[in-house]
């Protein structure tokens, strides 16, 4: 009839899947991993946020002082207000007090999600046919960004853009 081989087999219990207590306890590692993991995933969300903002106004920046050069006409980076949100245009001076915005550069809005300090004068920068700053003054050259969920977690929270005499511009993380 049978072997022993079919017997043995047969009285084993062959088990697929997983019970419902290991997939609870899986679920519930899980879990707790998500949870140690997303404040730092938030905040390197904020970081890189602050980041790209700061980081395309000083793009502008150096677009402006790279075009005045290269077409030996005054350009300038200008900030403005509109409805509370703050702005920045790069523009170009075509006849003596004249200036008009860059082809191909549309106005950019600054998130709200953050806080700006400008302090240039006039809120602008103005790059002269050298690539030196034609409106510089030493008390008045910077912009700030301030993210408040980075300075809630103690994490560098400002960026700070200046420009000086020369036409070069830094670029800082600071801690508030």
């Amino acid at each position: 009839m049978f072997s022993q081989k079919e017997i043995s087999y047969s009285k084993r219990q062959v088990i697929k899947g997983f019970t419902i207590i290991e997939v609870l306890v899986v679920v519930g590692i899980i879990g707790m991993l998500a949870m140690t993991i997303y404040p730092s995933i938030r905040n390197s969300m904020e970081t890189r946020r602050v980041e790209n903002e700061a980081r395309d106004i000083l793009a502008t920046m150096e677009r402006a002082r790279f075009q005045a050069v290269k077409t030996k006409l005054n350009h300038r980076v200008r900030f403005f207000t509109e409805n509370n949100n703050w702005y920045y245009i790069l523009e170009r001076e075509n006849t003596s007090g004249q200036w008009a915005q860059m082809p191909r550069f549309i106005r950019k809005m600054i998130s709200t999600d953050f806080v700006v300090n400008l302090d240039f004068p006039d809120q602008m920068v103005v790059f002269s046919a050298l690539g030196f700053i034609a409106n510089y003054d030493s008390q008045k050259n910077k912009i700030s960004l301030q993210s408040l969920k980075l300075k809630r977690y103690n994490q560098p929270d400002l960026r700070d853009i200046r420009v000086f005499a020369g036409g070069s511009i830094s670029y800082n993380k600071l801690e508030s």
